[in-house]
């Protein structure tokens, strides 16, 4: 019986760039790899002939793509396909169909492409080629392993330096889909260990290695998530999911950057998927003394005077307020009341992260007090509140976290 050759996906708009998606396939081929060409496009017909086309995409999820045509509203056709596609794509890649996909776009490709790469597995190779691969790329990725390639010129045409760049994309989404990928057994792999979601920012480092060294030789195995919003949101949708058996939420820091407006912001829904899940954790403020900014002529006008700190050239973080402190302990106290599995609350009342400890730059005991009495004000009777005497990244702290959070699992 002969082995299936592995198939990519190659999805794109095929009325405004077939050309290209046809080209990108033949690189593909040539590889020793086959290709299933995908038409999303709810344009004009489609320039290259497609192994799947647009009309089957909408007949899959009773879509009516004529009428949805005819009202010529270009944002509502990418928005109806962003939401057909991933269906009928992710039952390809479930069913083994497909074992890799790639597409090339502007920003209504790319709105579909990453829309439908988002709907696939973690580890299912995913390459998405655009000219909107800079910047800020978060609500393209979402919490999934997107690979983005920017483009350099627009995808219109073939020329010296398109065909440059899709020739290296094919290689990616070759090399990726060709990768083996190990399978261990259980024990190897530590699929036998209940998984911590532990959260964790420079600043906080040393406290979460602690904790994690403590909670692995309890048999426990940590994903370590870095709070940068698409690790806030990523560790989250994992809890969602049902694979999480407790949180260590170390850090925070993401509500301070939601409050204010800044660049890490992991939504307001941050803290809440512990409380659906009903699982064991526990919650710390760890660096609510900091929002984060860009380079620092990127920080808004409104913040002129603030206390700054160069975290480097393209990192500048804002010291939050007394005022601002408070009502982050009022939310963190509220997602925390919602919570209906064993959870603790600890404070380290001598510094939520590195720079805010005496004598560095965010020390700022009003703020510092704000936050930690708000906590307290509006934190339920019911939960358990612990104020460690330490620096947040102290042993003495760490190790207060770990087991807490072990009480509650063994509880």
């Amino acid at each position: 019986m002969t082995q299936r050759a592995e198939t990519i996906a190659v999805l794109g708009t095929l009325d405004s760039k077939g050309q290209e998606h046809a080209h990108l396939a033949e690189l593909i081929q040539r590889n020793g790899f086959a290709t299933l060409l995908i038409d999303v496009g709810t344009g004009s017909l489609p320039t290259v002939k497609p192994d799947i086309t647009r009309e089957e995409i909408a007949a899959d999820c009773g879509m009516d793509l004529t009428r949805l045509i005819a009202r010529q509203d270009r944002g509502e056709c990418v928005g109806a396909m962003s939401e057909a596609a991933p269906q009928l794509v992710a039952r390809l890649a479930s069913e083994g169909k497909i074992d890799g996909i790639i597409s090339l776009g502007g920003g209504g490709g790319t709105a579909i492409g990453s829309a439908v790469m988002r709907a696939l597995p973690f580890g299912f190779p995913k390459v998405m080629v655009s000219t909107l691969a800079s910047g800020n790329t978060a609500h393209y990725l979402g919490s999934k392993d997107i690979t983005m390639i920017p483009s350099i010129v627009d995808v219109a045409g073939l020329n010296r330096i398109s065909k440059m760049i899709f020739a290296r994309a094919a290689g990616a989404i070759c090399g990726m889909t060709a990768a083996p990928m190990e399978v261990p057994t259980a024990k190897q792999s530590g699929l036998d260990r209940p998984l911590i979601a532990a959260s964790m920012f420079g600043n906080t480092t040393a406290c979460v290695e602690q904790a994690r060294e403590i909670l692995e030789a309890a048999g426990y195995e940590v994903l370590v998530f870095h709070t940068t919003g698409t690790g806030g949101k990523t560790m989250e949708s994992l809890i969602a999911e049902g694979l999480i058996a407790g949180v260590l939420d170390i850090t925070t820091t993401e509500w301070a950057d939601e409050l204010v407006g800044a660049t890490l912001s992991a939504g307001p829904t941050r803290l809440e998927a512990t409380g659906h899940a009903g699982i064991p954790a526990i919650v710390t403020p760890g660096c609510l003394d900091m929002a984060n900014f860009g380079e620092r002529q990127s920080v808004p006008s409104k913040y002129q005077g603030r206390n700054f700190h160069i975290h480097n050239p393209q990192v500048t973080l804002m010291r939050t307020t007394a005022e601002e402190c408070a009502e982050l302990g009022r939310i963190l106290a509220g997602k925390v009341n919602g919570y209906t599995a064993p959870v603790t609350v600890l404070l380290p009342t001598k510094a939520i992260s590195i720079i805010s400890a005496q004598g560095q730059p965010f020390h700022d005991p009003a703020a510092d007090a704000a936050l930690f009495n708000a906590i307290k004000t509006h934190l339920s009777d019911s939960v358990e509140l612990i104020e460690v005497d330490a620096e947040i990244n102290d042993l003495e702290f760490s190790k207060a976290c770990a087991e807490a959070l072990l009480k509650h699992l063994r509880s």
